[in-house]
């Protein structure tokens, strides 16, 4: 009797731990099974980064950023341009300038061309659908959504920051530059994207 008792004793036991067992088995594969979950990562976003100083124009064959304008633009003037390709398919610019005269607007658009010792060597501005007239003053086409415009006024201390997004990416090797202008961009109709005079240029080997 005592040995049919023991036995049921044991089988009670042996029950038990078999449930509690299950439950924690359960509870294990539940885990396992959020811990084996793989969260997708995103793909860092692709930049590309200028920093550098505006150099006298002759030395342009060399320099990343050049100057015409050495009052307006001195020598030894920081410049930043960075791109970014953002994921919905848009890229952001952001242009940073320090050093320069005080004050004042400048305008600034992104050209097809490298700079060079002249101010014209930068070719037009960058266009997603391109105007079949050429100059481009036609606000259809020159204008903030089609090119990319980067005007700034700096402070006190000839600093400034702008920002341009648009909803395109350039063609491959058809942004090569950013060029820095005397005055505000225009967008009346026959002088759409102008902005006087050429004053420096800064290489970006845009994506």
């Amino acid at each position: 009797m005592a040995r049919h008792k023991l036995t049921l004793k044991h089988k009670r036991f042996l029950a038990a731990g078999a449930a509690v067992a299950a439950i924690a088995g359960g509870l294990g594969v539940a885990a396992n099974a959020g811990a084996s979950e793989t969260v997708e990562k995103k793909a860092p976003v692709p930049k590309v980064v200028v920093k550098t100083v505006f150099a006298p124009a002759d030395t342009a064959d060399v320099a990343t950023a050049v100057t015409y304008d050495t009052a307006l633009v001195p020598v030894a003037g920081r410049v930043q341009v960075k791109e970014e390709l953002r994921r919905d398919g848009g890229t952001r610019i952001e242009l940073r300038l320090r050093d320069l005269a005080a004050n004042r607007v400048y305008g600034a658009h992104v050209h097809t061309k490298p700079c060079g010792k002249l101010p014209a060597d930068a070719g037009p501005h960058y266009q997603d659908e391109l105007d079949p007239n050429q100059p481009s003053v036609d606000p259809a086409y020159a204008n903030p959504e089609n090119e990319v415009w980067l005007d700034v006024r700096t402070n006190e201390d000839g600093s400034a920051r702008s920002i341009a997004t648009v909803d395109w990416r350039f063609r491959a090797d058809g942004a090569r530059s950013v060029v820095l202008h005397t005055a505000a961009t225009s967008t009346h109709a026959g002088h759409a994207g102008t902005a006087g005079a050429r004053l420096a240029c800064v290489n970006v080997p845009f994506k």
